[in-house]
């Protein structure tokens, strides 16, 4: 449902931007006027056809936003980032307190004879 709202969306944009592109300039905002003669249309009648489809488009560009809006919301509530937060079971290892006799001193018999050598 989402993605044929979003592709009905971008169809929309795409149909926006030639229809407002095809339109001409009546402020002269890049200094070149729109001119011609011999169109099949009169002048006023293409303007307002022109006009026309660029409320449609733009109505349907606003309505498939915020339809669109609201999925993600409605998506959004019913899931949280700490759901996809997946916890492995690890094993909690303490270390075991070293026994008496690892505390103690060499005792004489474990101690070298004489020091080593130095060669």
């Amino acid at each position: 449902m989402e993605n044929v709202i979003l592709i009905v969306h971008l169809i929309l944009a795409l149909c926006l931007i030639g229809i407002v592109l095809l339109q001409r300039s009546e402020g002269g905002g890049l200094g070149m006027g729109g001119g011609g003669g011999g169109d099949v249309m009169s002048g006023r009648a293409a303007a307002s056809a022109l006009g026309k489809l660029t409320w449609i488009f733009a109505v349907g560009f606003i309505c498939t936003s915020i339809t669109l809006t609201v999925l993600a919301r409605r998506e959004a509530a019913n899931s949280s980032v700490v759901d996809g937060i997946v916890l492995e079971d690890a094993t909690v290892v303490t270390p075991s307190l070293p026994d008496a006799s690892s505390l103690l001193p060499p005792s004489s018999a474990d101690a070298p004879l004489a020091p080593p050598r130095a060669e």
